[in-house]
């Protein structure tokens, strides 16, 4: 069956793995993303940040984060909302989140 664009992967809880974590968060526009997700406790749309690189960057970007499963993305029309997994992460890796989000 091919995946359409609907098809967004997110990994169970269990198959977070903490070396994809620390991957995705070594980038500053990844963890400024993320610390900006924290902060509102909720969903955005992408097009509500304001970036300074190109939409298939941030597009890039987004797919990192949700891939090794720090943020969860649906699909609503035209447009697409991000949510920080921070109970997952804190779960699965306590007090990661919290020590990366306060290190700058």
């Amino acid at each position: 069956m091919e995946a359409t664009k609907s098809d967004l992967h997110h990994p169970a809880r269990d198959e977070i793995v903490l070396t994809d974590v620390l991957h995705a968060l070594s980038d500053p526009i990844r963890l400024d993303l993320v610390r900006r997700l924290d902060e509102c406790r909720g969903e955005r749309t992408c097009g509500s940040f304001e970036l300074p690189i190109a939409k298939s960057t941030a597009t890039h970007h987004w797919r990192v984060l949700r891939e090794c499963g720090v943020v969860a993305a649906r699909e609503d029309g035209t447009k697409k909302y991000h949510r920080l997994r921070r109970d997952d992460l804190d779960a699965r890796f306590p007090g990661l989140l919290d020590s990366v989000l306060s290190g700058t």
